[in-house]
């Protein structure tokens, strides 16, 4: 009972947190998803699975359902005006990869806007179970266009070890990877803690730390609600660094993410 009391006032602090950004910014966001969700949610009524993915930083050892795909997008707002604009789409098309292949565009006040895509490999070795534990593999690369900066081309692997406890109440994510970023001499190591705690059959509350070595760690708080159970999914995060001006490097994130039924023929 203590667990979730304090896991209520944290969500409390979350959505307090996320009024006081721009009235304008959060109605302009809230918006462009919504008319989203709207326009496709009735054709996803029937369709039944799920995977845990967005809004966490930190992956999980899981992969979409054999022969379907999953869409996550989201809006990200930083304290700085900066805002980025994600969409990921990830199929499973043989049963035991999936490949996500998809970009996101990041723009500034008085500053040109940039590109960034991503392409990412992921399978599963030890398949994640009620009470039980798994582990996999993702190797990815990240580049942002136009070539601006030094840390333009990043490839990079990752460990994802998922636990259940409470028969899927309660999951913990553990992330151990490695970085290496063009121009930048050296690998950077990465880390991610996370968890999801099931408070109704629609509504998750997840938490995380994440970082990579040489840099402070990072964490947010967030909610995930099911629209459609199992097939249309809402979520919103508040986060920020943990060192230095934790004002000003604060963000704010709502999300959207579509899940399909096996389609493909073969």
């Amino acid at each position: 009972m203590n667990c979730h009391l304090d896991l209520l006032r944290c969500a409390r602090f979350a959505f307090a947190t996320a009024q006081r950004a721009p009235l304008s910014m959060l109605i302009m966001m809230t918006r462009r998803f919504l008319a989203l969700l709207l326009a496709l949610a009735s054709c996803l009524m029937p369709w039944t699975a799920a995977h845990a993915a967005r809004p966490m930083i930190t992956d999980d050892a899981r992969i979409v359902d054999p022969k379907s795909c999953q869409i996550e997008s989201w809006a990200q707002s930083f304290r700085g005006n900066a805002t980025e604009y994600w969409a990921l789409p990830g199929c499973n098309p043989l049963d035991w990869f999936e490949l996500t292949i998809g970009g996101a565009y990041r723009s500034e006040p008085n500053k040109d806007g940039d590109w960034r895509t991503l392409v990412q490999f992921k399978t599963i070795f030890k398949t994640l179970e009620p009470n039980g534990w798994g582990w996999g593999v993702s190797l990815g690369n990240l580049n942002i266009h136009p070539y601006k900066y030094s840390n333009t081309n990043e490839l990079y692997v990752n460990v994802p070890i998922s636990a259940s406890f409470a028969d899927d109440k309660v999951l913990l994510h553990l992330n151990l990877g490695a970085a290496h970023t063009r121009d930048v001499s050296g690998l950077h190591f990465t880390w991610g803690l996370g968890t999801e705690i099931k408070m109704s059959e629609r509504i998750l509350i997840i938490a995380e730390a994440f970082g990579r070595s040489a840099e402070s760690a990072s964490g947010q708080l967030g909610i995930r609600l099911w629209i459609v159970p199992d097939r249309v999914q809402i979520d919103t995060t508040v986060g920020t660094r943990f060192a230095g001006d934790i004002s000003a490097d604060r963000w704010f994130s709502i999300g959207l993410r579509l899940l399909s039924p096996p389609f493909m023929p073969w």
